[in-house]
C-alpha cells in the first residue's frame, strides 16, 4: 500500500518562486529514488486559531505564508531507503540545494493511507 510524507513548511512570501524552484530541484531527486508524486501547495487562506492553527504550528511571521506539501511513495519500505540514500547523496545537502525556508519550523511526518476516495 502506497505511503505519504506531509509537510507543513513557513516560507517568506517574497520566495515563492524561490521555493518553486527547490521544490523543482528536490522532486528530481525524489522520483530518482522512487517517489510516485509531489504536491505543493501554497498558503491563500490560512486563518489563525484559538487552539490550533497551521499559523501557529509552524510560528507564523507576517511576512510568511504556509506551504502544505505531500509526497506519495510505493510503500514505506521504499521511503526509507530512499530518504537513507537521499541523506547520504550530497545532491541533496544544504550546499547543493539550499533550503528557502526555517527547517526548524517545518513540521514533517510519515502516514500511512486509510482511505482514499
Amino acid at each position: 500500500m502506497n505511503y505519504v510524507d506531509g509537510f507543513i513548511i513557513p516560507v517568506a512570501n517574497k520566495d515563492k518562486e524561490v521555493y518553486a524552484e527547490y521544490s523543482r530541484k528536490t522532486s528530481a531527486l525524489f522520483k530518482e529514488f522512487g517517489v510516485i508524486n509531489i504536491v505543493e501547495c501554497w498558503g491563500d487562506d490560512i486563518q489563525p486559531g484559538k487552539l490550533t492553527s497551521f499559523p501557529q504550528a509552524v510560528m507564523l511571521k507576517e511576512d510568511e505564508t504556509v506551504v502544505f506539501s505531500w509526497m506519495t511513495w510505493p510503500s514505506k519500505e521504499v521511503r526509507d531507503a530512499a530518504w537513507e540514500k537521499m541523506m547520504a547523496d550530497p545532491r541533496f545537502a544544504p550546499e547543493a540545494i539550499p533550503m528557502p525556508f526555517d527547517g526548524k519550523r517545518l513540521i514533517y511526518g510519515g502516514f500511512q493511507k486509510l482511505v482514499e476516495f
